[in-house]
């Protein structure tokens, strides 16, 4: 790859509040050319050849100059937060990695170990920044310039850019970090994928997610353990169910039971699809001792059923849903007859009976 001269043009990008993206420069090799749809974007950037473009659902676009592959985003193109491109491409996953792809000349796609804990990305034309979650910065790939050498203390960073070669940071412990909280379809569109970007909260033991049916409420958690107070952090609520549409609240646990809001933003996802009723898992299967059963419940269902059966056919348990239950309901058995005796190993049947519609799934329990 040829080094960019001195004043050529290169290309400019401005993202629009609706989501589009506005392109203007160079376009020798189709930089400037938006791939259809032009929607829905939350983040931008300009390479010197290509552009690079972030979905909301966590997945990139790439177009323009490739000819070293900096428009073939690795598989898989999911759960991305941030990108950057040089003459190569990088994208920050929710997981806090970084996945480099592109001309790799001078090292600039080799992430040091570990590939852990970034929270934002930068590049210049042959090197790569990555800012850590403790605020230091790791750079790496050419430096003849001297690009990658951090100035100490390499510490208390809250963000950095790239140039050709050079770089800038901000250092100021007592700003606070951008906060960010997503929610997007998983690639099947039956869950929701929660994705956030925090700064720690002081005093915090973790995080809790709430979810509701409307953005006023009333909002319920639906975490049963608190995840881990992290900088960047990921979810996928498996709850949700067809046809409906979910808001969130991300909060933060303090030890004294307290629980804050992180982020005022209540983001919200519509999953697709018409609410049928249905056994939709029976975990785990084969069971030992406890089984959890998972089925849906449309709303304005006038009478439910839900009952365990022998291979036979003979009734074993009856654990019906409580009335005006909606949407995903889970249920608990633990291997017990109506009775309170525990039943033999082998297979059983749970059957679910709505207004008529019967559905039915099998198991197996193992003593």
């Amino acid at each position: 790859m040829m080094k960019i001269a001195r004043g050529e043009p290169i290309v400019c990008h401005g993202l629009r509040g609706d989501g589009c993206i506005a392109a203007w420069g160079s376009n020798e090799d189709g930089q400037c050319s938006v791939p259809a749809p032009n929607a829905d974007f939350d983040a931008v950037a300009a390479a010197p050849y290509h552009s690079l473009g972030l979905k909301s659902d966590g997945t990139i676009v790439a177009w323009g100059y490739n000819g070293d592959g900096a428009c073939n985003v690795p598989a898989p193109n999911a759960d991305f937060l941030a990108v950057a491109g040089g003459y190569h491409s990088l994208g920050l996953k929710s997981d806090g990695t970084i996945v480099a792809w592109g001309n790799n000349d001078e090292g600039q796609c080799d992430v040091p170990a570990p590939n852990a804990d970034f929270v934002a990305i930068a590049t210049g034309w042959e090197h790569s920044l990555g800012l850590k979650s403790d605020g230091t910065v790791v750079a790496w790939g050419y430096n003849g310039e001297g690009a990658c050498d951090v100035p100490a203390p390499n510490a208390d960073f809250l963000a950095v850019v790239g140039g050709a070669y050079h770089n800038l940071g901000i250092k100021d412990p007592e700003t606070p970090v951008e906060t960010a909280f997503y929610a997007t379809l998983v690639e099947d569109g039956r869950a929701v994928l929660l994705r956030w970007m925090v700064p720690g909260c002081s005093g915090s033991t973790g995080l809790m997610i709430y979810r509701a049916l409307s953005a006023n409420g009333p909002y319920g958690c639906i975490t049963p353990d608190a995840l881990p107070d992290a900088v960047l952090g990921s979810y996928v609520d498996e709850t949700a169910w067809p046809g409906g549409t979910f808001w969130y609240e991300l909060r933060a646990v303090l030890a004294s039971g307290e629980e804050i809001l992180v982020t005022e933003t209540r983001p919200s996802a519509t999953v697709p699809g018409t609410l049928v009723s249905e056994i939709r898992y029976v975990m785990p299967n084969p069971a030992t001792t406890h089984t959890t059963i998972a089925y849906s419940l449309p709303e304005g269902w006038r009478s439910a059923r839900l009952s365990v059966h022998d291979v036979a056919g003979r009734f074993v348990r009856r654990l019906d849903p409580a009335t005006g239950a909606q949407g995903l309901v889970a249920v608990d058995w633990d291997g017990r007859a109506g009775s309170g005796k525990q039943v033999a190993s082998g297979v059983y049947f749970v059957r679910l009976d709505v207004d008529g519609a019967v559905s039915t799934h099998r198991m197996v329990l193992l003593h």
